[in-house]
């Protein structure tokens, strides 16, 4: 994790410092005015303030998005009658379902919207919303009240994960950007393992003032998300061509820096006029759609798990409810060092489609152990597995998308339909594991499979039109990319 290391007191290097003779840097190939060490400490400055900011925020997020399972078997369930079945989904199902409702509807803006008020104001007033809105569920008597909050926490966390994935790819490279997606979802999953734990400890709060453990949940984490998100608003960082304006953060040379690199590489720092038909227009890109249907699948995967696995570690596998709670952490924590591993790895040999295939190979693994094993111990060996390729292929298939994208618009565009789509796999990860399947699951296990040998058909395609397409640009008779744009010639899809 060297490129997100701590540089200790040489966190910032100062301006007379700089050499004035113009050096050349290995990865980036153009003429610049600092020494490679002290451009490696513009690039660790912009990995703490930008990478770990929304990291931190993003792992509130899911946390404050999927501790509903948690305060599901903590008493929830029982106290507002979410068992009872609506026709063929239960009251906890549609619960879940209704937030990717407005969480998908309320993306393709977003990333419009942040570009035009920046990402400080906009990102922290939506955590900060969205907090006090996590807090309110805490007090709610009935299921529809719970419902109701569900469909507005939707629609302020709409904004956020598009936004952060279209702000980090501002910033880097189409080779240092792996590593960096990698670090910005570990933080996600940290929480993921973490909010197991968090939530059995505020389960020990039954009683207090009256309320129920499971309301605490969201009580106290409620308050954390809007006393982050306050503080959110000091440390987000603006897009890179207003970075020095943020705090202090880059001085206007470094900033030329961050944004002559992005240009060497991509060709696309620069923003262009808003226009809405240029927007769209990205959507004529087959694609953008093929990057989006590989995330559904992805997130299919991962929201079922995020929702159901202390259900199914409780009914499937005979553990306890405290035990459940606890044992969710340990495959979250193997995933982020799969993550990690993959992302470093995919930047460093310059690949994508074989970091995403090898992910979805350990869910075709993970998922079977998971759901017809007899021992429950192996069976939870085929959880660690599941959950670490699920998990580990959001950020590949960000940086997938990232590398073979260019132009800021369409870079919006496509981060909003692929966040989207991922949204739409949370509703169908919400779905697929149904209480009258219980306690086997194996309808929603075969869902699961299904996408993943999906996403593995989707990957070879794409593969195919990628290797014809480079090859075609080899000999000249294209211009990969072409848009009013991207400027840039001798640009190649990364496979």
């Amino acid at each position: 994790m060297a490129d997100l290391s701590v540089v200790g007191k040489h966190n910032h290097a100062t301006m007379e410092d700089v050499e004035k003779s113009p050096t050349k840097t290995s990865g980036d190939e153009f003429e610049c005015e600092f020494t490679p060490r002290e451009q490696k400490h513009i690039i660790h400055r912009v990995d703490r303030r930008l990478v770990v900011t929304v990291g931190i925020l993003y792992c509130i997020s899911l946390m404050d998005r999927t501790n509903l399972s948690a305060a599901a078997i903590a008493g929830m369930t029982k106290e507002l009658n979410l068992g009872v079945l609506i026709g063929t989904v239960s009251r906890y199902s549609v619960v879940t379902l209704v937030f990717f409702t407005t969480y998908v509807v309320f993306q393709p803006p977003a990333t419009i919207i942040v570009r035009k008020l920046g990402p400080r104001i906009f990102l922290s007033v939506i955590v900060v919303l969205w907090g006090a809105v996590m807090l309110g569920m805490g007090f709610v008597n009935d299921w529809e009240s719970l419902a109701a909050l569900r469909v507005v926490l939707g629609i302020l966390e709409a904004g956020f994960f598009p936004s952060c994935v279209y702000l980090l790819s501002t910033w880097y490279t189409r080779y240092d950007v792996g590593k960096r997606y990698s670090c910005f979802y570990i933080l996600g999953s940290l929480a993921s393992a973490c909010a197991g734990i968090l939530a059995y400890g505020l389960m020990q709060m039954k009683g207090l003032q009256g309320y129920a453990g499971w309301r605490w949940i969201f009580i106290v984490e409620g308050a954390l998300t809007m006393f982050l998100g306050i503080g959110g608003y000091f440390a987000i960082v603006d897009f890179p061509d207003k970075a020095h304006k943020s705090l202090w953060f880059l001085n206007e040379r470094e900033t030329k820096y961050i944004m002559d690199r992005v240009n060497r590489d991509r060709g696309d720092a620069n923003i262009q006029p808003f226009s809405a038909a240029k927007f769209l227009r990205a959507g004529l890109d087959i694609k953008i759609w093929g990057y989006a249907m590989i995330f559904f699948n992805t997130t299919t995967v991962s929201y079922a798990l995020a929702y159901f696995l202390p259900i199914i570690l409780t009914e499937n596998m005979g553990f306890s409810v405290g035990a459940a709670q606890c044992l969710v952490a340990p495959p979250y924590a193997f995933a982020a060092i799969v993550m990690f591993t993959t992302g470093y790895i995919g930047d460093k040999y310059k690949m994508r489609g074989p970091i995403i295939a090898f992910n979805m190979l350990l869910c075709l693994i993970g998922l079977p152990i998971m759901g017809f094993h007899s021992n429950a111990a192996v069976r939870y060996f085929g959880v660690f597995l599941t959950t670490a390729g699920a998990n580990s292929n959001v950020p590949a298939t960000m940086a997938y998308q990232a590398n073979n994208i260019r132009g800021q618009w369409k870079r919006a565009f496509c981060s909003a339909t692929l966040v989207g789509f991922g949204g739409i796999g949370g509703i169908a990860g919400g779905l697929v594991f149904r209480s009258q399947d219980a306690p086997d699951y194996h309808p929603g296990l075969y869902a699961c499979i299904a996408t993943s040998l999906l996403t593995l058909v989707i990957l070879a395609i794409t593969t195919v039109v990628f290797v014809i397409q480079n090859k075609r640009a080899a000999r000249g008779e294209i211009e990969l990319e072409d848009s009013d744009e991207d400027h840039q010639r001798g640009f190649r899809y990364t496979i």
